[in-house]
């Protein structure tokens, strides 16, 4: 089990740019780690993963404006998000081998 740590999220306009850091408590070798988000009233969604033989994954709404990374010396993972849309306003969690999770970070696009 590893503690999960979101940072970067914020307030920005739309086309803007945010990076989301997620920082563990241990390390993420060999780890299946997972940027999700939860909208208001809707359930949570993948947006992007890293699996652990290094494969990407992203849903279809981020394809070409967001981009997941891994540091592993840092234990760290990263979500560069650009481009941004009022649609990508959500709570974004970090999660590690399908089983822990971040407290959340809150990302609003809005004019």
């Amino acid at each position: 089990q590893v503690q999960l740590v979101e940072s970067g999220g914020g307030l920005v306009q739309p086309g803007g740019s945010l990076r989301l850091s997620c920082a563990a408590s241990g390390s993420i070798f060999g780890i299946a780690m997972g940027w999700y988000r939860q909208a208001p009233g809707k359930q949570r969604e993948l947006v992007a993963l890293i699996s652990n033989s290094g494969s990407l994954y992203y849903t279809n709404s981020v394809k070409g404006r967001f981009t997941i990374s891994a540091d592993s010396a840092k234990n760290t993972v990263y979500l560069q998000m650009n481009s941004l849309k009022p649609e990508d306003t959500a709570v974004y969690y970090c999660n590690a081998g399908g089983r822990d999770w971040g407290q959340g970070t809150q990302v609003t696009v809005s004019a």
